[in-house]
């Protein structure tokens, strides 16, 4: 008979998981203050980060601050980001988050969620990122990424992002929530992918898995098996 667990003891298990597995949590995106991580987190929508710091070095030569951003013309930053995607739209929203925070925050990124959201091109993950990657500030960025092992170690039965973070900030510590949203998508890269993951091999998901995840995998091996037969 599988073994049973509390909701605390899940959740204290995958802290030691993570913590044991990534105990430095350094951020993904290249940059060297928070307007240059505003833009990258900006440029990383539907982009990899990987990609994304291929692309910075040549737009942060070009400007690395509002004042010198809004110097250059939205064709000329879109040439620069056409690798990441949405070029359109992220350049012309770079250019005007640009001039805004001159206009209203002396130039400088507030340390206000309320204020990131309402930036063009900012939404609350991305606000959620800067908040405690630039400030410190506790917030658990969640995107589809985070949500899905989310769903699969049944912290959630959330339909959206919105409803996991909610629950993932009440299960959690406050003072877990900004290095933990970075060991979850650490762990998801290498252990828990979305196409071709293996409950079984994985760490959380062998003891801590949806069971409908698991059944759902072994159903398809057993449909690949008869498959062969044929």
């Amino acid at each position: 008979m599988a073994a049973t667990y509390s909701k605390q003891e899940k959740v204290d298990y995958i802290l030691q998981t993570l913590e044991e597995l990534y105990p430095e949590t350094p951020i993904p995106l290249d940059h060297k203050d928070p307007y240059t991580l505003l833009v990258a987190v900006l440029l990383s929508a539907q982009c990899t980060d990987k990609r994304v710091n291929l692309v910075t070095p040549s737009l942060f030569e070009l400007a690395d601050s509002p004042a010198e951003m809004v110097k250059q013309s939205v064709e000329d930053i879109k040439t620069i980001i056409r690798p990441c995607g949405l070029s359109p739209k992220k350049s012309a929203a770079i250019h005007e988050l640009s001039q805004i925070l001159l206009d209203e925050h002396q130039g400088i990124v507030p340390e206000d969620m309320d204020a990131l959201e309402r930036l063009p091109g900012v939404g609350h993950k991305t606000a959620s990122v800067v908040m405690s990657q630039a400030f410190g500030v506790p917030a658990f960025p969640v995107d589809t990424h985070i949500h899905r092992l989310a769903y699969r170690w049944g912290l959630t039965t959330g339909k959206n992002v919105v409803q996991t973070e909610k629950d993932l900030k009440r299960l959690f510590p406050r003072e877990k929530w900004n290095s933990l949203h970075l060991q979850i998508i650490f762990y998801g890269r290498e252990y828990c992918p979305a196409q071709g993951h293996d409950p079984r091999a994985c760490p959380i998901c062998a003891v801590h898995g949806r069971k409908s995840e698991l059944q759902k995998f072994e159903k398809a091996i057993a449909a690949k098996a008869r498959k062969k037969k044929r």
